[in-house]
């Protein structure tokens, strides 16, 4: 009775652990200094979306704005294609946006790219806007996350700044 009630139990706990899936998610340490709060948090079954403002600001009126972007599913994605993706959507509604790879590494185990846009003005605003865009493929998603400011042009100490904060960032799983 006490090996049917072993292999009863073993075989349940063995089930069960094979049911559950693994959670990856990209961890990034924002900067303290902006005491960021979110802004908004969109999810459907095929991404998520979290928008990051400076605590005294608001969604509509930010000076620096922080975005992650997790694509769930996408795999094998090219980093080229992923930076293309971005630059493309850029030029619906940006007058005159250039795009410039910052650093790249396709032979990690999880590719990854850096680069930046930047735009003068748009469409529907005078206001310019650049972003820096730090794009990682994950085991079963695809994370795309950028921080803008309303400048025609990012400073090599932003750059350099938030390079090394997007360079530090690791995905985890739980």
């Amino acid at each position: 009775m006490k090996k049917l009630i072993f292999f009863a139990t073993f075989f349940i706990l063995t089930i069960t652990s094979f049911g559950q899936s693994t959670i990856e998610n990209l961890k990034i340490v924002w900067p303290e200094e902006y005491k960021w709060k979110v802004g908004s948090n969109q999810e459907d079954q095929t991404q998520q979306m979290i928008e990051l403002i400076p605590g005294n600001e608001t969604i509509d009126k930010w000076t620096i704005i922080g975005t992650m972007m997790s694509t769930k599913g996408a795999k094998n994605v090219p980093m080229d294609v992923a930076m293309n993706t971005m630059f493309d959507q850029a030029k619906q509604n940006a007058i005159k946006p250039t795009l410039t790879l910052i650093e790249r590494n396709d032979t990690a185990k999880n590719a990854w790219i850096i680069f930046k846009i930047e735009a003068p003005k748009f469409k529907n605003d005078k206001n310019p806007e650049s972003q820096l865009y730090y794009i990682i493929q994950g085991q079963s998603s695809l994370y795309s996350n950028f921080v803008a400011i309303k400048e025609k042009t990012l400073s090599k100490d932003f750059v350099d700044k938030w390079t090394k904060v997007f360079k530090s960032s690791e995905l985890v799983y739980q």
